[in-house]
């Protein structure tokens, strides 16, 4: 199971560097971050689909959105100046508690 969580990891990582690509690239009207978008998400989604293997969708998708929003508004606030409200760092939180309470003690972690 521990192999699954790190193919997870880095569909997260590759999903996170997709999404801050995306945003660099202006509307698909910049070339090099367009590129590294379609690729990201590629690679995003082939490891996604090698979790699957070990673990149920559901939580698979639970852990990967909930990780790849709190990556990119963090990287919003740090890269592209994007603030973040109280309401928000609160929301924020409770998808990080979420994700952490799945992994902790959720038994339908994996198959």
């Amino acid at each position: 199971m521990p192999h699954a969580y790190l193919i997870l990891f880095l569909a997260v990582i590759a999903e996170t560097i997709g999404t801050t690509a995306l945003q660099a690239s202006q509307q698909f009207s910049r070339l090099w971050p367009s590129l590294l978008v379609v690729v990201s998400y590629g690679i995003a989604f082939y490891l996604l689909g090698l979790t699957l293997k070990f673990m149920p969708v559901g939580i698979v998708y639970a852990i990967w959105s909930g990780l790849g929003i709190f990556f990119i508004a963090i990287i919003g606030f740090i890269v592209f100046g994007q603030r973040l409200d109280w309401p928000a760092v609160l929301g924020l939180s409770m998808i990080l508690i979420g994700i952490l309470v799945i992994h902790l003690f959720s038994k339908t972690a994996g198959h």
